[in-house]
């Protein structure tokens, strides 16, 4: 029997951390409740979760600092959760690493689809990354020599051009900024602005000129992902 994946639920209220726990453990789940972002941390590296449901409001640390922290070490799934639904929140939250994003109140039915469709991209993601070559609908990336199938046929990808493809795409549906693109792509050590990553987001959507069911989008005011429909 394989053993069930965890989900670590992080939230100062008591009440809605048991409600979260009782809907998810009736999905198949099995979770752990804590009620402080102190106590987050700790649990995480002791149990070792395969998803958090993370509450921005916390005592101790705040769920922008616990998220911070575990990113540093680990690429886990993180759902935020929140009571305010200003768009400067969802933001700050995908910047620092979430995956996703609850308004509280929300539907249960409406939370457990959103954790089984993170957990489902988190594992196509692992599956993909684990292979030289990712593929998708008309597309083949292959990591090992560095080149491109689009529709069957072979394009030309500058090196670059390449390596942010391919950084995306090994992370379907994931929000990455500008800034953590160019320090991913070009270094720490770069020169430069964030310009950079908009001239070759640009020139590699230029090279797709069909209809399929991803893309590289852009989300306003965050920055790229690459899209799965």
């Amino acid at each position: 029997m394989s053993a069930k994946t965890k989900i670590l639920i992080v939230d100062d209220d008591e009440h809605i951390s048991e409600l979260i726990s009782l809907y998810l453990i009736r999905d198949g789940y099995d979770t752990r409740e804590v009620h402080d972002g102190k106590s987050a941390v700790e649990e995480f590296k002791s149990y070792n979760p395969d998803l958090i449901m993370l509450d921005i409001m916390l005592p101790a640390m705040d769920g922008y600092e616990v998220c911070k922290e575990i990113r540093k070490t680990s690429n886990v799934p993180i759902i935020m959760l929140t009571a305010k639904g200003d768009t400067i929140d969802k933001v700050l939250g995908l910047e620092l690493g979430a995956d996703d994003y609850i308004v509280k109140p929300f539907e249960p039915k409406e939370m457990t689809a959103r954790v089984k469709a993170v957990l489902r991209r988190f594992e196509t993601g692992k599956s993909k990354e684990s292979s030289k070559i990712l593929t998708f609908d008309n597309l083949e990336i292959n990591t090992e020599n560095y080149t491109v199938k689009y529709h069957g046929e072979p394009l030309n990808f500058p090196p670059k051009e390449f390596e942010l493809l391919c950084f995306l795409a090994k992370s379907p549906n994931q929000v990455f900024t500008r800034d953590q693109l160019l320090d991913k792509i070009w270094g720490y050590e770069y020169i430069g602005d964030t310009r950079t990553v908009d001239v070759h987001i640009k020139r590699i959507r230029e090279k797709f000129d069909k209809k399929d069911n991803w893309s590289v989008k852009t989300v306003w005011g965050v920055g790229y992902k690459f899209e799965m429909e």
